[in-house]
């Protein structure tokens, strides 16, 4: 019985990184070592910015929101606050969407908000 060798497979994993590694600079994009190091360290940074993507944009939509309600004279705890009384469910892309191309609707929210939290 032949015996089996792993080049076939070593070449083709390598080739695999090296493939990831394309564009990187210097000796990164041609020497497997290094560019192996880079890799990995690359697809974790991947791996965080996923989880980051989330939040930053999150913060972004509350920002924006905020902003559109300072100019409704309300602040965001307390227009969020009275969405909720109001029962109006909608999430914060939305509100962000609606305060940046839609100003009076987001006007209209923020008295609707207004009255649920006189009442």
């Amino acid at each position: 019985m032949a015996r089996i060798k792993g080049a076939t497979m070593t070449r083709k994993r390598r080739n695999k990184v090296l493939g990831m590694a394309k564009g990187y600079w210097g000796a990164k994009s041609s020497h497997y070592k290094m560019a192996n190091e880079a890799v990995m360290k690359s697809l974790r940074y991947a791996y965080v910015g996923r989880k980051q993507k989330k939040r930053d944009f999150r913060q972004l939509w509350i920002t924006r929101i905020s902003a559109a309600c300072k100019m409704n004279g309300m602040n965001y705890s307390t227009f969020i606050h009275g969405l909720r009384l109001a029962g109006i469910d909608m999430n914060r892309k939305m509100l962000s969407e609606i305060a940046i191309h839609d100003p009076e609707a987001f006007t209209a929210l923020t008295e609707q908000a207004k009255a649920a939290l006189k009442a």
